[in-house]
């Protein structure tokens, strides 16, 4: 499990480590992206670049696997990625590596916000089709670091689909309250979703080049369009399924045979792609089920 303790990362921390280090950039205008992540603090640098701090021990090692691996990925893929420019070391008082990046223009990309919601997946598709192709035989396998996305299913490391963060989750939605707007849950039907997973024959060809987090968040659009995918900390190589995540975290349904269908996707490997989507999807226990959670489970529920 991650860290319990953070990092604060502030304006004056990130502005001593860029005098200290990079002082050609020392002053310019630094603001903080108006929706941070969990994992890591960013900053806008000026108009062409940001600042990225790991705020947990955890995934301080994405920074090097970001360095060693984007500017080869880079070339081979459709879309614009993440951008690498240089990596601090830990100073002022901050433990962690640290880097600047390029700055990609675009807004956070949203299911509502796509002008054509197939054509979308499928370039999306094509981006993921694109890294799964590129030589793989010397590319980071599911570590700490990368959260261990990648892995078989089943597998019991501390990943999000790690049977022991699942079942406690499964067991909270049977015993979970009175149902949100929206209608109740089937927890028979989510069960069975994991259980089908668990089912699915395991990849059995090499590992591939895997995003392992093609979330909403993670995704640039645009003028309605896929324009960027950003935010590699959890790259690696394994299994594919981890990779069918946004068919049901971020496309709207429409899109979602689509998706399959530019990707090829056989039925295994479908199977256990909709058991990391459950995984993710599913709060944990003593949380709420968010209405939009609560129609992507159903319809992940449907799909099976």
């Amino acid at each position: 499990m991650a860290d319990p303790e953070s990092v604060t990362c502030d304006e004056t921390l990130v502005r001593g480590l860029l005098a200290a280090q990079f002082p050609q950039w020392a002053q310019l205008p630094l603001t903080p992206v108006p929706r941070p992540g969990v994992d890591n603090t960013t900053f806008r640098l000026g108009g062409a670049l940001s600042v990225r701090l790991p705020r947990y021990e955890r995934w301080a090692g994405q920074v090097e696997r970001e360095h060693r691996w984007l500017p080869e990925l880079a070339p081979h893929l459709p879309l614009p990625i993440s951008q690498p420019l240089a990596k601090g070391e830990p100073g002022e008082g901050y433990p962690h590596p640290w880097s600047v990046y390029r700055w990609l223009d675009g807004e956070r990309a949203t299911p509502q916000g796509l002008a054509d919601p197939v054509e979308a997946a499928q370039e999306l598709a094509g981006f993921i089709a694109a890294l799964r192709r590129i030589d793989a035989a010397d590319g980071p396998g599911p570590q700490w670091s990368n959260a261990f996305r990648g892995v078989p299913m089943g597998d019991d490391r501390d990943s999000i689909a790690a049977a022991a963060r699942v079942l406690p989750k499964l067991a909270a939605l049977r015993t979970s309250g009175p149902a949100a707007p929206g209608g109740p849950l089937d927890p028979d039907g989510a069960a069975a979703v994991w259980e089908a997973a668990l089912a699915a024959p395991a990849w059995d060809r090499p590992p591939v080049w895997t995003h392992g987090d093609l979330a909403e968040g993670n995704l640039l659009s645009a003028d309605g369009a896929l324009s960027a995918v950003i935010d590699f900390g959890t790259l690696g190589v394994g299994d594919p399924a981890v990779d069918l995540l946004p068919a049901w975290t971020f496309l709207p349904s429409p899109a979602r045979e689509p998706f399959r269908a530019a990707l090829d996707t056989d039925d295994a490997t479908w199977a256990r792609g909709r058991g990391w989507a459950l995984a993710t999807l599913l709060p944990e226990p003593g949380r709420p089920l968010s209405e939009d959670a609560r129609h992507r489970l159903a319809e992940l529920i449907a799909d099976l």
